[in-house]
């Protein structure tokens, strides 16, 4: 039990003193005709209505408890945990390959898009990588940024110079993002289909950075033949995994495990303070029908 204005429960010594005052005092003395007739005093009776008495002082302090705003904990039920999950999407010229019916580039986007649609309330960021590294989306919550943003990830759209594939400088860089979010789990999912350079020697370094930071490589390799060893390996010692997607089907399997394998976390939200008068008000109003009844007979006599 908590109160929104606890400072004003200081008002309570008032009725404190009124109920001590109220049961020991006496009253003023008048003498009677039968008070020497060895009657009984009926002590019963004076407690009864000593206690009808009580009342008032009990009516002013529910008052005062009401105006204290009392509250108690109300429970949100259960939130979902963040999850921060960044794209990696190679725009290198041979993503244009054929995939299926389509493009090895448009098939990748189209899965992603589905993959977002099944884990609503997460953030997700969409990096293009080649050559260099484009920070195509930041992370958001607001899926309507991936879904615009998607029909201008498209390898001819990009300028000459994103022609190569660098998967060693995407990780690094994207490794910053994440390392710096504060708060969520943290997970990468790398899409290519090509072999890079800059990660021989490197493998070590960049897993040992992202296990560290607890952000989880999961690597797809959207072409025939297996992925390169060292994101195989960098994928494993995160907690990920590496894939292989020879064609759209099985690609949309990958993204439908990765969603298995990492499924949404929830856990109790804070409580929030909520008003309790109901109690206090039953008690306010027992009291005044219970005073109401004592004044048609248990008082004592006002003369």
């Amino acid at each position: 039990m908590t109160f929104a204005h606890p400072a004003v429960l200081l008002l309570l010594a008032v009725p404190v003193l009124l109920l001590v005052w109220e049961w020991r005092r006496r009253g003023t003395v008048l003498a009677m005709p039968f008070d020497h007739s060895g009657a009984k005093r009926g002590r019963w009776l004076e407690s009864t209505v000593k206690l009808m008495n009580l009342a008032a002082p009990l009516l002013l302090a529910v008052a005062i408890v009401l105006l204290a705003g009392p509250q108690r904990p109300l429970s949100q039920g259960n939130q979902r945990v963040l999850s921060n999950i960044e794209f990696v999407l190679d725009v290198s010229g041979s993503m244009t390959a054929t995939f299926g019916d389509g493009r090895r580039s448009d098939k990748a986007v189209e899965a992603l898009q589905e993959f977002v649609g099944h884990r609503e309330g997460d953030a997700f960021g969409v990096t293009l990588f080649g050559t260099e590294v484009l920070h195509w989306v930041p992370l958001t919550q607001d899926l309507s940024a991936l879904k615009h943003s998607a029909p201008f990830m498209k390898p001819e759209a990009m300028p000459s110079y994103m022609g190569g594939t660098r998967i060693g400088l995407a990780l690094r860089s994207v490794y910053r993002i994440l390392a710096n979010r504060p708060e969520g789990d943290r997970m990468i999912v790398l899409i290519s289909d090509g072999m890079s350079a800059d990660l021989r020697g490197q493998g070590d370094k960049i897993a040992a950075d992202l296990r560290g930071a607890d952000i989880v490589l999961y690597y797809i390799h959207v072409a025939s033949g297996q992925p390169q060893q060292e994101v195989y390996d960098i994928a494993a010692r995160t907690g990920g995994e590496a894939f292989i997607a020879g064609d759209p089907g099985a690609l949309q399997t990958v993204f439908e495990r990765i969603d298995s394998m990492r499924p949404a976390k929830f856990e109790p939200e804070a409580p929030i303070p909520a008003d309790n008068f109901r109690p206090f008000a039953l008690a306010g109003l027992s009291l005044l029908g219970l005073q109401l009844l004592s004044l048609l007979g248990i008082r004592f006599t006002p003369w």
